[in-house]
């Protein structure tokens, strides 16, 4: 769970106008950091199948993102890709 001060820090670090919440970037950096978290939960609890669930899920729908986003903006995807540190879809 993402705490209210780290998911602010998100927002303002990868939103593009000043009430941006909901760009894919934002999205994007959103899931990343749940799926990072869910991933160390699921090294300690590894018979935990409800999470291993979600975790699948959040992966698909960041990869849906992504796919998205380098269709409208190569120049975004690979900004996000670089930030973040994830390998290309």
């Amino acid at each position: 769970m993402l705490l209210k001060e780290e998911k602010e820090k998100l927002v303002k670090g990868f939103r593009l106008a000043e009430k941006d919440t909901g760009s894919p970037e934002v999205q994007v950096a959103l899931l990343s950091r749940r799926i990072e978290q869910l991933t160390d939960h699921l090294k300690t609890h590894s018979k935990d199948l409800h999470s291993r669930h979600g975790l699948l899920k959040m992966v698909a729908q960041r990869r849906r993102l992504l796919k998205y986003m380098r269709s409208i903006s190569s120049n975004r995807y690979k900004k996000i890709i670089s930030e973040l540190k994830i390998r290309e879809i």
